[in-house]
């Protein structure tokens, strides 16, 4: 119970009667009840979503939790991510669906766009959440220190001038905007998604570089609101972490808005002269040039580790991320890691997932580890695309084998009424069991239809199961049903 270290043992005597023990205590790990001679059980360095879950778990276990965050409170999700751009992106589906009004038998006329007041809703919003998480943070069973955290040792760190020691320390600093070496980006200037969400003005035309889930959800946001926009992908296509033909339907209805989309390029220079900017890059064997008042960075982010000194607490990074094993533990076994700062997932309710293992871990001996069977992720376009599980590329690259069936939205009747036509839901399952090993949708609510796919991986549901399962008529969800009853034939064929 007191942690004894039988290798420092001095002298090691038993007679019938007594045992006489002399020993040297190392990492002693007090009983319950006893007070630590560090500050704190547990020190979380940052108060984003990953950060707060981690604290949360490890206050409930009993530890006495600090939470150091330089602020301002709230974290990426609310503050510059999840949250900012969907309230702006459900203005540019409204203003989509407005411009559709014909189609649909109505009127609409004069229609504009008011950057400031769009902004003042997504402000009000947005305070609101901040607010939430703030008084989270400073709830009593926390002492929330606002500041800057510097490691000086694996157990001290330095807040702006102020000591505090930790038996184990959680890092969830999140990231920041990634500094990508392309010629001429840094002189010429360019604006990151964090200008892009607080804009009051509609610049007159965009150009757009990458093709991920930030650029192409802003790039549209502002496309669809009446910027010229320009989009230059250096992949093959747009949302290349993913499968090719998910990305295809959401690349034509960027064009479909108008948007001038260019995958499979690479970018040669970017300069700026009287006001606007110009990128150069090739594209199928040619050079062209697109000319800009604005140039949005969308290249991607990266692990946030800048001030932390690491090397001084003896964690090793991976790249610049920080390398951490299922159980969230770095090389150092008390300092833990969670969210974007380690680099694996960028999705909150994953960073949120880590944050509990990590919470859970720094206070436990009983390990817990985080599972990415379920991982999912949405990408909020229109249509958006969501996925959850193995993907058609990763079984590939592992030499799992699946089959493979999909539906398109272009013949469901509930999508072919609402006017939401583009895209199709693909379900990947083990071709002897038939168990769901992942679930695609692009598509219209792609994120909201995504969980059903997720429950029944969740409980290691077949396609037979899904195809069996009833689904009320006329709904986008009984869509899911036909890749099922195709793949459940297939099974049953063999």
């Amino acid at each position: 119970m007191f942690g004894l270290d039988i290798s420092e043992i001095g002298l090691y005597h038993i007679s019938k009667r007594a045992a006489l023990v002399i020993c040297t205590l190392r990492d002693f790990t007090p009983a319950k009840g006893l007070r630590s001679t560090m500050d704190y059980d547990v020190i979380v360095i940052g108060g984003g979503s990953a950060g707060y879950a981690a604290a949360r778990t490890a206050s409930d276990l009993g530890g006495k939790v600090a939470i150091v965050d330089k602020g301002p409170l709230g974290g990426l999700c609310i503050l510059r991510g999840c949250m900012p751009s969907k309230t702006l992106l459900r203005t540019s589906d409204v203003m989509s669906l407005m411009k559709r009004a014909k189609e649909f038998g109505l009127r609409a006329q004069k229609l504009g766009v008011d950057m400031a007041a769009i902004n003042d809703r997504k402000r009000a919003l947005i305070k609101e959440f901040a607010d939430y998480r703030a008084e989270q943070l400073q709830q009593p069973q926390y002492n929330l220190i606002q500041g800057k955290a510097q490691f000086l040792d694996a157990h001290t760190i330095d807040v702006d001038g102020k000591t505090c020691t930790a038996k184990a320390f959680i890092i969830t600093t999140g990231s920041n905007h990634a500094r990508i070496p392309v010629p001429g980006l840094e002189e010429a200037g360019y604006i990151t998604s964090d200008e892009a969400l607080d804009a009051r003005t509609l610049p007159k035309s965009m150009i757009v570089l990458g093709g991920g889930p930030v650029a192409t959800e802003l790039g549209q946001f502002y496309c669809r609101l009446g910027t010229r926009t320009t989009l230059i992908q250096r992949s093959d296509h747009i949302l290349s972490a993913g499968d090719e033909d998910l990305a295809r339907p959401v690349e034509d209805s960027l064009r479909h808005d108008g948007m001038k989309v260019f995958t499979g390029t690479r970018i040669k220079n970017v300069t700026r002269k009287e006001g606007r900017t110009t990128v150069v890059f090739e594209h199928e064997a040619k050079q062209r040039r697109a000319t800009a008042d604005v140039l949005f960075n969308g290249l991607g982010r990266e692990p946030s580790i800048q001030g932390l000194d690491l090397e001084a607490a003896g964690v090793e990074l991976d790249g610049r991320r920080i390398h951490v094993d299922e159980t969230m533990s770095t090389n150092v076994p008390h300092i833990f890691a969670a969210g974007d700062v380690v680099g694996l997932h960028e999705i909150v309710h994953i960073a949120i997932q880590q944050g509990e293992v990590a919470g859970h871990n720094a206070m436990s001996t009983d390990t817990q580890r985080v599972d990415y069977r379920l991982k999912a992720e949405v990408t909020f376009t229109d249509p958006a695309v969501a996925s959850v599980g193995q993907s058609e590329k990763e079984c590939r690259l592992e030499k799992r084998p699946c089959l493979v069936a999909s539906y398109p939205f272009d013949d469901h009747g509930k999508s072919m009424v609402m006017g939401e036509t583009r895209g199709f839901v693909k379900i990947l399952c083990d071709p002897v069991s038939g168990e769901i090993l992942g679930g695609h949708i692009v598509g219209p609510e792609a994120g909201e239809l995504i969980h059903e796919l997720i429950a029944f991986m969740y409980f290691r549901g077949t396609v037979m199961d899904l195809a069996q399962m009833p689904h009320y008529h006329p709904t986008l969800s009984e869509i899911v049903t036909y890749p099922a009853e195709d793949l459940a034939e297939q099974i049953e064929a063999q």
